[in-house]
């Protein structure tokens, strides 16, 4: 059961970087203007976005899971950097869901792919 359990979870992680790659080529408006906010440059969006499909198709896959967890788990705590905006309760929430979430990436670097996996050892 907890290899089944390990899947679902891996795929649901996975499921975030993608969705994630999705919005960023669909609608980077959002991404961007709090890029802006931030005095980052929009092209930042493209290297975010090769991250979050190399993230989610390897974690959905199983293959190098630790190594793509801890940065994902990364990802996400340096991402809700640009949603901490103390006025607006909507973009807190946002942050705070990141760090939820880097805890369930980093609880997959720890526990590693489970059995149904390309790579199970990874």
């Amino acid at each position: 059961m907890s290899d089944l359990l390990a899947l679902v979870g891996r795929l649901l992680l996975a499921s975030l970087m993608l969705a994630g790659t999705v919005q960023k080529i669909s609608d980077p408006t959002g991404a961007g203007a709090l890029l802006a906010l931030a005095n980052l440059p929009a092209g930042l969006l493209w290297p975010a976005g090769i991250f979050t499909t190399i993230a989610g198709v390897g974690i959905a896959l199983g293959l190098y899971t630790r190594p793509l967890a801890l940065a994902a788990a990364a990802y996400c705590i340096v991402t809700s950097c640009f949603h901490i905006l103390m006025d607006d309760p909507w973009q807190m929430t946002i942050a705070f869901k990141n760090w939820t979430i880097a805890g369930g990436y980093l609880m997959l670097a720890a526990h590693g792919p489970g059995r149904f996996a390309l790579h199970p050892t990874a």
